[in-house]
């Protein structure tokens, strides 16, 4: 079995007799937002999805960007890319800065209808001459085109910031409704690599709206109190791969059948029938 995937969790499991607040990460609203049956078999059950390996050179910028705002952070300065796009807000000082940075603390509320502990670890956080905070999110990619986020897919992580946004209003804090994508795009016109990537960064304002959060936590805890898995989405990668790994076993078994073979496992049904 592999290290970063464990098939079968017995922890963090949703208890719908226990009284205990639940912890729910917006990644995890984000995983119902994309197929229910996932979600539910994982939240209920421990039956996770195998998850992506980490992006650790996506995660090498993030943690760069970082150190670099926090420069400006610590001087009360604007960062020059927030000039050059004329974003009049500066990096916001507040002592639990890290702590909302932090994925696995995060920026956190105790939403009481459904007893749910929601929480998220934001990228980045600036508060502009109003007193609003402004979410900021990081991205790094590789592109000759255009930067935008407007392609279908990048619905994601624009309900990435409206958590976010919705976290922040909830902790009681004064939130922009524009928030910003800090794009940096590697570049790839150099004439030598140099063991080196250079980037162009590219600050991409977002007006968000944080409505939808409310209904879709009740939904959630709907579906967590009933002892039914809800369909699967239609566009769920892992739905279609179990569907079509059923479907081709099945058809394996019924040959076997035929032949007369002794059924020992869908190992064996592809051995002797390739």
């Amino acid at each position: 079995m592999s290290k970063f995937y464990n098939p079968e969790r017995s922890y963090d499991l949703y208890d719908p007799q226990s009284k205990a607040p639940y912890k729910l990460s917006r990644y995890k609203i984000e995983q119902f937002i994309s197929c229910p049956f996932c979600f539910y078999l994982d939240i209920r059950f421990g039956i996770a999805v195998p998850p992506l390996f980490p992006l650790t050179l996506n995660v090498a910028v993030d943690k760069l960007l970082k150190k670099e705002f926090d420069i400006y952070r610590a001087r009360g300065l604007s960062h020059p890319a927030m000039k050059r796009f004329k974003i009049g807000a500066v990096p916001f000082q507040h002592p639990k800065i890290n702590e909302w940075r932090n994925p696995k603390v995060g920026i956190r509320f105790h939403h009481q209808l459904t007893n749910f502990i929601i929480y998220g670890g934001v990228d980045d956080v600036w508060i502009n001459p109003r007193n609003e905070l402004i979410i900021v999110d990081y991205k790094a990619t590789s592109k000759n085109s255009v930067l935008s986020i407007d392609a279908d897919w990048q619905k994601i992580y624009k309900r990435q910031i409206e958590v976010y946004q919705w976290l922040f209003r909830q902790n009681g804090f004064k939130v922009s409704r524009i928030g910003y994508f800090v794009y940096c795009n590697a570049r790839t016109d150099k004439e030598v690599f140099d063991a080196k990537l250079e980037f162009d960064i590219q600050i991409i304002p977002y007006e968000g709206d944080d409505s939808w959060v409310e209904g879709i936590l009740l939904k959630i805890k709907k579906y967590l109190l009933e002892d039914k898995i809800p369909p699967s989405s239609e566009n769920c990668d892992f739905c279609q791969y179990r569907q079509i790994v059923k479907k081709w076993v099945s058809q394996f078994k019924l040959k076997f059948k035929k032949a007369g073979l002794k059924d020992s496992g869908p190992g064996d049904v592809c051995a002797k029938l390739l």
